[in-house]
């Protein structure tokens, strides 16, 4: 059962915009990716108050740079659409089990306690993910 509804279109959306986010961090990074585009979906807080759907959290204005990569812009494969289904029926991996937000540092740097004023959960290779206070988000904690 999903934990939000998605089209056909969003599905294939979603796995491509995983693709073009987190293709050199690997399965479990591309999965880490969808987390926080389905928490976006859920969360009704913050900046994300008017995104119910996967295509208004890809297509949220400055949301993602992955939406302007050559690999967002080709067919997601059926191993893609798979890694985005489990993360829409409820597969959530830590440390973007809450978050709404992650960057990928310059080389050489390492991730920044705070962005969007709210709290480091982690990071998983190249990638920090960012959580919002509990209480904040009612829906994701």
């Amino acid at each position: 059962m999903p934990v939000i509804k998605y089209t056909e279109k969003e599905l294939d959306l979603l796995a491509r915009l995983m693709r073009a986010e987190a293709l050199g961090e690997g399965t479990l990074g591309m999965l880490m990716v969808g987390n926080v585009v389905v928490n976006r979906a859920i969360a009704n807080c913050l900046t994300f108050k008017n995104t119910r759907t996967i295509y208004d959290v890809i297509y949220q204005q400055g949301a993602f740079t992955g939406i302007n990569s050559e690999l967002f812009f080709s067919a997601a494969t059926s191993k893609e659409k798979d890694l985005a289904k489990r993360v829409l029926n409820g597969e959530y991996y830590y440390p973007a089990t809450n978050a709404l937000w992650f960057y990928a540092p310059t080389k050489g740097s390492s991730c920044v306690p705070y962005w969007y004023e709210q709290r480091l959960s982690g990071s998983y290779k190249n990638h920090c993910f960012y959580e919002p206070y509990p209480g904040i988000c009612k829906e994701l904690h």
